[in-house]
């Protein structure tokens, strides 16, 4: 199965090499129908490569095989666990394997998928209206935030199950206004209204909400502070007190940025052992590593310490996952960033070089890891909003 992936990530990130540079405006636009076009393949030359290469050497942090006895069982399920590499394509999952022994958490499951991520307004998808597909189950324009194409609202996944007794979180290294942690609570037309996306967040179906966000929590205006605090219990570091006695927490954290440690698995678990604590139903939780995207919109080879920093919270998810016994854990992307490459790598000093076709998005597949009971489901060519449709289904028969 691994050779297998291997071969669709040359495959597919080769591909890419001669696609149309995708725009980089992502908000929404209304689009003439395409005039026929002429498509020619760049003239390189031998050892040429399209946009910009670079190389990063890693210090291996291994990676967790689970056994596979619950593995596309069909034992109830309770939790799903959602982890979504912001901008993680076959390209940042083929690097980060390779610099990392030729292995990852994510890459040694053994339920294997591709999703699709075009939104209703572009071929190439932002990130807003990919995290509202998987956060509804309905795909809508590039910009709109848990609205349809017309504006109006659209129910989340915390807002259909919350009320019948599941407990519901995000955690994201972006900050919470971000769009794909917004998806799951927020209803704005324009991504870009941090104050409104926050404003969302009193009378939520979370329960817990973690991301970097301690700065831009403290200029918000008072009254939503205030309303905020009215209803979580907020905390700016990890507090064990208000983890164990809390209802709901908000967790604005001060760094999770670049030197944040291992705070993306730590803030994972936490949620774990917080939606856990607070009922018997079942819980949901999206965990977002946000910054593999950043990296690849700035063609930096870091991406690759951003994957496997990703990697670490799947590892998380899927230990508790295997311990548990009725939790099903998927990982994906919202889309691909960069148009990734990987050009060469050196097993034994743990490097690779990759290339850049782009600084933006880019409209390939990207792949999906699924393990846990009813894993096997995921296991095909879908849409984004597909994979949203099926685990309601699977949580609450509808």
């Amino acid at each position: 199965m691994r050779k297998t992936l291997v071969l669709l990530a040359a495959l597919l990130s080769s591909a890419v090499l001669f696609a149309q540079e995708p725009q980089q405006n992502e908000q929404p636009q209304q689009q003439a129908p395409p005039a026929p076009m002429m498509h020619r393949r760049p003239q390189l030359m031998p050892g040429q490569y399209l946009g910009f290469s670079g190389q990063t050497t890693v210090t291996p942090q291994g990676s967790y095989t689970p056994d596979f006895k619950i593995d596309g069982s069909k034992a109830k399920i309770k939790n799903v666990i959602l982890l979504i590499g912001d901008g993680m394509g076959l390209g940042a999952v083929t690097s980060a394997m390779f610099a990392n022994g030729n292995e990852l958490t994510m890459t040694n499951l053994q339920t294997i998928g591709f999703v699709r991520t075009q939104s209703v307004s572009d071929f190439t998808t932002d990130s807003a209206a990919s995290g509202t597909a998987w956060a509804t189950g309905h795909k809508t324009n590039n910009g709109y935030v848990g609205v349809d194409p017309d504006g109006n609202r659209l129910t989340n996944i915390p807002e259909a199950i919350a009320p019948l007794g599941y407990a519901c979180g995000v955690v994201s290294t972006d900050g919470l206004a971000g769009a794909t942690p917004a998806a799951f609570y927020a209803h704005q037309s324009a991504r870009g209204e941090s104050a409104a996306i926050w404003g969302d967040i009193p009378g939520c179906s979370l329960i817990f909400l973690a991301a970097g966000s301690k700065k831009e929590f403290e200029t918000l205006p008072l009254s939503t502070q205030d309303a905020i605090k009215g209803q979580y219990t907020v905390m700016y570091e990890p507090d064990a007190d208000a983890v164990a006695n809390a209802e709901k927490i908000c967790y604005p954290a001060v760094n999770v940025g670049n030197g944040r440690g291992d705070w993306l698995p730590a803030t994972t678990q936490m949620a774990i052992d917080f939606l856990k604590a607070r009922t018997k139903k079942g819980f949901f939780l999206m965990v977002e590593g946000a910054h593999i995207d950043h990296e690849a919109h700035a063609n930096k080879p870091t991406l690759v310490q951003e994957t496997l920093d990703f990697d670490k919270a799947v590892e998380t998810a899927v230990r508790f996952a295997e311990k548990d016994g009725h939790t099903l854990v998927i990982v994906s992307a919202d889309h691909e960033t960069g148009a990734v490459v990987v050009r060469k790598g050196n097993f034994e000093e743990n490097s690779v070089e990759m290339t850049f076709a782009s600084r933006g998005h880019s409209p390939m597949m990207v792949p999906l890891f699924a393990y846990g009971p009813g894993s096997k489901q995921f296991a095909r060519v879908q849409e984004n909003s597909d994979v949203s449709n099926l685990i309601r289904k699977i949580l609450i028969g509808k």
